[in-house]
């Protein structure tokens, strides 16, 4: 296996802004940050995701990033086309005697999630709710399992598509069952209606969000092992500084998501397009980036799909790009952006050309020479195959030719240069 490279940076080193939701209180006082979070959107128009839950129960597993001995929970209906009443709702760890089947949670550790003191809710067509304090201690890179009761019909779901992880359905109210039996249905797809896991701690120097596509949501990973290369920079985060002061990593990618181009617009090869892609990047900025629990460093890791899609000119995506930038400037944060990866055998004929490989090149060749962004991170350099640019390393191609395997995603995370985040 070839060496992992070196991500290429550019600019001026990160500066941590020191703003943040929880100043103003108090010296010592806990605060909370984000351990965990997805990017939603609404259910696709055809399948479970359009026609909803009822009656039925839903347990999910998130791994968190960073720990503490408190938690609470998001929920998300945003993008409902109703009001969706939460029956009730659990959290647990899982039941580690029973590792193969990850649908079984620890009895002991069962804590009832309430709103406003409730076990049931409802949340407002278009609506989020955030959850009561729980008292569970979390520990760092550690799984949790959300169950979820909708007793009516919910009508299209608010979800994330690509959840790398599998999901448990099941009739009636299982949130209080320790076993798994109940859940008949067990899709590797997605979460639906949770967008996200705070834990509280007594020091937080804030979130890094990765605002990307498939390749950082982890497609050509293998599921339930949470190898996207978000989770394994998380990792190295945790070991290079295993303390309080660690920073959590926040998943927004979207699979299939574009910089100009909303997700139900079809692309090249026949691709038809659905509503789990999302909308377009800058569209996303204060739904998905901005309103994080502690967000301070924005990774941007898009436009691979606005070419080979929709082929795209260097300059729109370029544009898009830098207005993404000044966007998370302006707000005091600071902003990285990663090179377009390779993709040369990818798909039907027409997805790649030489004249998109164009593109690709002449985006990348602006993103090294640029001085706007705090740092670029070549993950170009880091996948590409030496002796065939224009497409993957064998060694970390997962075998669509786009996508990096599990070794791929180690050698991206490897190649981020810590000093960028802050440590």
């Amino acid at each position: 296996m070839a060496a992992a490279a070196t991500a290429l940076v550019v600019g001026a080193p990160a500066v941590v802004a020191t703003a943040g939701p929880d100043t103003g209180k108090r010296p010592g006082a806990p605060v909370w940050a984000g351990s965990w979070a997805a990017a939603v959107t609404r259910g696709n128009t055809v399948g479970l995701t359009n026609t909803g839950l009822n009656n039925q129960s839903i347990r999910m597993i998130v791994h968190t990033t960073v720990g503490g001995p408190r938690l609470r929970v998001r929920l998300s209906n945003l993008y409902g086309e109703q009001a969706v009443k939460v029956g009730r709702a659990t959290i647990a760890r899982p039941d580690a005697s029973t590792p193969t089947d990850l649908s079984d949670v620890a009895a002991p550790t069962v804590k009832e999630l309430t709103f406003n003191g409730s076990a049931s809710v409802t949340m407002n067509k278009g609506g989020e709710l955030l959850s009561d304090p729980v008292d569970l201690p979390v520990g760092d890179q550690e799984d949790l399992v959300v169950t979820l009761y909708f007793p009516e019909l919910t009508g299209p779901v608010t979800f994330h598509g690509q959840s790398r992880q599998t999901t448990f359905i099941g009739a009636t109210d299982l949130t209080g069952a320790a076993g798994g039996t109940g859940f008949t249905i067990r899709p590797d797809c997605c979460w639906m209606f949770l967008s996200g896991v705070d834990v509280q701690r007594k020091l937080s120097p804030g979130s890094v969000v990765v605002l990307g596509d498939s390749i950082a949501d982890g497609n050509g990973s293998t599921v339930n092992t949470n190898r996207r290369w978000p989770d394994l920079l998380a990792d190295r985060l945790i070991d290079a500084r295993p303390e309080v002061r660690t920073p959590g990593v926040l998943n927004l990618s979207l699979a299939g998501n574009r910089l100009n181009h909303e997700g139900t617009e079809p692309g090249a090869g026949g691709f038809p397009g659905y509503y789990e892609l999302g909308p377009n990047a800058l569209a996303r900025l204060n739904e998905d980036v901005f309103p994080q629990t502690g967000v301070r460093t924005v990774v941007t890791h898009l436009g691979i799909n606005d070419i080979w899609m929709s082929d795209d000119s260097a300059e729109k995506i370029i544009a898009s790009l830098r207005q993404v930038n000044q966007q998370v400037k302006a707000r005091g944060l600071t902003s990285l952006v990663a090179t377009l990866t390779p993709y040369e055998g990818h798909g039907n004929p027409g997805v790649w050309t030489p004249e998109k490989e164009a593109t690709r090149q002449a985006v990348n060749a602006y993103l090294r020479g640029s001085h706007e962004f705090d740092g670029v991170l070549d993950f170009d350099k880091v996948l590409r195959d030496p002796a065939q640019p224009s497409r993957l390393l064998p060694a970390y191609d997962s075998g669509d030719h786009i996508h990096p395997n599990d070794l791929g995603n180690q050698a991206m995370a490897d190649a981020v240069p810590l000093r960028l985040l802050g440590l």
